[in-house]
């Protein structure tokens, strides 16, 4: 059930991304988009980890964290010439990196999976 749920949310996420979003809520700051992308590849990277750990795939924290950010930079060029509403943000990036790292390193530290 969690890897259904972490590749339904990759492909949200990948739509998301790519077309125009209209009427998202505001949180009453200056940079609410770098926010939203920072719980966004939070949300990506931790659920895939919980799925690496879930299948007791060993090594792959790195890999997956790496995948969260290249998936991240992929996204933000093909917004640039995807969607002529969206633009390519090096702040963008920055902020999914920043999600992707916390996201790692918040669910390799839970043991939820370890019944004692």
């Amino acid at each position: 059930m969690l890897l259904l749920v972490s590749i339904f949310y990759t492909l949200a996420l990948i739509i998301a991304s790519l077309i125009s979003l209209n009427g998202v809520p505001s949180l009453g700051s200056s940079f609410d988009d770098k926010i939203f992308h920072v719980v966004a590849y939070f949300g990506l990277a931790f659920l895939w980890v919980l799925c690496a750990k879930l299948y007791k795939t060993r090594g792959l924290l790195v890999k997956v964290c790496l995948a969260a950010i290249f998936l991240g930079f992929i996204l933000e060029l093909l917004q640039y010439f995807v969607n002529p509403n969206r633009t390519y943000d090096t702040y963008d990036l920055i902020a999914n990196t920043i999600g992707a790292v916390f996201g790692t390193l918040i669910a390799a530290s839970l043991n939820i999976f370890k019944l004692k």
